[in-house]
């Protein structure tokens, strides 16, 4: 499993996790997209926001391995700004590609991008 150095580990000031430790046993937990509800949490959205904001200081437009990345946090972004990158596609794999989808990633996160 790819560790991605530099990447932050979680959102600060909270139990939020970004990155995982170690790999786990019986495999990667396969990726799925997670329904995100208007009445979600300010915490929960602003985990969002900065995890596609360190996504895309990481990573820019280039498709990128999982490696290391919370299946549960990409969860939240999966299907939607962030996207499988190859084809055919494992959600199983810390080796699966995922991209941002740029376009959709700044309608639904202007925030993320005010720095880049």
């Amino acid at each position: 499993m790819l560790k991605h150095r530099g990447f932050p580990g979680r959102l600060p000031g909270t139990d939020l996790q970004f990155t995982i430790r170690r790999a786990a046993r019986d495999g990667a937990t396969p990726l799925k997209a997670r329904e995100r509800f208007a009445d979600r949490r300010p915490l929960d959205r602003a985990a969002d926001r900065e995890f596609l904001a360190a996504l895309w200081a990481q990573f820019g437009a280039e498709p990128f391995e999982r490696g290391n990345l919370d299946a549960g946090r990409l969860g939240w972004l999966f299907g939607r700004e962030i996207l499988p990158a190859d084809d055919p596609f494992d959600p199983a794999s810390y080796e699966a590609r995922l991209v941002i989808d740029e376009a959709r990633a700044r309608a639904s996160f202007p925030e993320a991008f005010e720095d880049g």
